[in-house]
């Protein structure tokens, strides 16, 4: 009877055991909340039943969500840049509800916390950069993640892949194998790059301006510690403004731009400028004219696709291959970009794109450029 018995405690437990691990999700507790890890290091409490998101002071992060959810329904609040992304990018054509999101809360870093609550936000994602605003948003009571863009050394990729590991973290029954896709989508796309350019001499490396922020009192530029750095070093070319190591974003002369003479100019969506407008020396007193990549006509406007190209998002596969092409055309002279692009938005978001409407990414209105 006593061995009856035990055998029977040892079954129940067993039955116990098994069913609580069937029942408990990782991060999860019986409280209606499960505890996620954020870019800091913070453990927030994040309600399993989120409805309302609100996104501060990190602007691609809307497209993102977009496409995590292939819906817009659960932003309630971005910031004004995301907006004017959004108007003039097929974000706010495959997402026409995003474009009555409210901004108000949002300006810049600074975000205004009672307008923020009106909106009644399950989650608050903000820039891990400030920190000070996370602590301000979970004092008054929300529940606030941070997301970085530098802990990966402003690699889009690699950023871009951590970004969805904590949304799947989140929202593990929204997790389809659309992140996954765009995972191996990136892989495979840098792989194809490294093999054509990997074996370039310094020497035969393109020399790379990138052209961030312009304007008729000032040029804003990356150097090593941005990502610039990245995208000149993923797509095989040199940045030239690597010596300078100032975090993010870093003003420049153009006596120092003539000093570097590069042969190729990226200008990124976060201007309203163009080629042209380096060309004809249209802007303030500036005069380009004897710099190489003007001479030749080898500047070019980076991509808009879901947000500006430049930072991580879910066009940076696509970008790469559009710039490898751009800065090495004879090395990548069997890529049709528009054909890669419609086929990337069917196979990762099943939506059809027509040839005009992939043409236009890489023909971006100056508007989103517009702060």
């Amino acid at each position: 009877m006593k061995k009856i018995i035990a055998i029977m405690l040892i079954c129940a437990m067993t039955i116990a055991s098994l069913s609580a691990c069937g029942s408990t999700e990782k991060g999860a507790d019986d409280s209606g909340y499960r505890t996620v890890t954020d870019h800091l290091g913070i453990e927030v409490k994040v309600p399993k039943d989120v409805k309302r998101i609100a996104v501060t002071n990190i602007f691609p992060i809307p497209s993102v969500l977009c496409v995590f959810f292939n819906t817009s329904e659960k932003i309630v609040e971005m910031a004004p840049a995301s907006m004017t992304a959004a108007k003039n990018s097929l974000l706010g054509k495959l997402y026409p509800n995003l474009l009555n999101v409210d901004t108000s809360a949002v300006d810049g870093d600074d975000v205004n916390i009672e307008e923020l609550i009106k909106q009644q936000p399950d989650l608050v994602i903000y820039s891990a950069s400030t920190p000070a605003l996370g602590e301000k948003l979970r004092n008054a009571g929300l529940a606030a993640v941070a997301l970085s863009v530098n802990k990966w050394d402003y690699d889009c990729i690699e950023t871009l892949n951590h970004w969805l590991e904590v949304l799947k973290e989140i929202f593990p029954e929204e997790a389809t194998d659309r992140c996954e896709k765009v995972k191996k989508y990136s892989e495979e796309a840098l792989k194809l790059v490294n093999e054509r350019v990997g074996n370039l001499s310094d020497e035969e490396k393109a020399r790379v301006f990138v052209l961030f922020q312009y304007s008729d009192s000032s040029i804003v530029s990356s150097g090593r510690n941005f990502f610039g750095e990245w995208w000149a070093t993923a797509a095989g070319a040199k940045n030239v403004a690597e010596e300078l190591d100032k975090d993010n974003s870093v003003p420049v002369t153009l006596e120092q731009i003539y000093k570097w003479n590069p042969d190729t100019i990226l200008i990124t969506n976060f201007n309203k400028y163009y080629p042209e407008d380096l060309y004809n020396n249209t802007v303030g007193n500036y005069d380009w004219s004897q710099i190489d990549a003007v001479k030749n006509k080898r500047a070019f406007k980076m991509p808009l696709g879901m947000y500006r190209s430049y930072t991580p998002g879910i066009d940076t596969p696509v970008t790469l291959k559009w710039m490898a092409k751009t800065i090495y055309p004879s090395l990548f002279e069997d890529i049709d970009i528009i054909q890669e692009t419609v086929d990337y938005y069917k196979e990762i978001f099943n939506v059809d794109l027509t040839a005009d409407e992939a043409r236009s990414i890489f023909e971006p209105s100056a508007s989103a450029g517009v702060f």
